[in-house]
């Protein structure tokens, strides 16, 4: 399946990244692809904070690969950036693999994934268009359990 849609600003990005964080739950992971200065971090960001207790700082994972955070819901919240990795064999030794079954994860680059990409993942790629603060997201999934979930994603 595959949905779309125009975003005319960041804040149109993150209340879209809002609603989605509405309905994950452990075990669900995000894919987000895009080139550099797309949105993915921003759209991350957003997804993150609406699900935190307590708001805190999300910062970008570019150096540090994963940070985590602490759902209201109890649930942990990956954030990975995998741009500087080398090989698929590295995602397993910073514990990813483990998370994406137990955890709501949102992966950036994820064809640094290689043969772990999950199969069941919801695939977001944002692009950059001529105009200033545009995007298109396009979301596409194959595993069924995404159909629900995702009826009244985009308004």
């Amino acid at each position: 399946m595959k949905i779309s849609a125009s975003l005319h600003s960041p804040d149109q990005t993150a209340d879209l990244a809002r609603r989605l964080g509405a309905v994950l739950t452990a075990g669900d992971t995000v894919l987000l692809t895009g080139d550099v200065g797309a949105g993915k971090t921003h759209f991350a960001r957003a997804l993150i904070q609406s699900l935190l207790a307590v708001q805190e700082d999300v910062p970008s994972p570019t150096f540090t690969l994963v940070q985590i955070y602490d759902a209201s819901s109890g649930d942990e919240i990956w954030h990975a950036d995998l741009y500087r990795l080398a090989d698929p064999s590295e995602t397993e030794e910073l514990g990813l693999t483990e998370a994406m079954e137990n955890a709501i994860c949102l992966i950036e680059w994820p064809d640094r994934l290689g043969v772990l990409r999950p199969q069941d993942a919801l695939d977001i790629t944002l692009t950059a268009t001529d105009a200033e603060n545009h995007r298109t997201l396009n979301a596409t999934w194959s595993a069924s359990r995404w159909d629900a979930t995702l009826t009244d994603w985009i308004p």
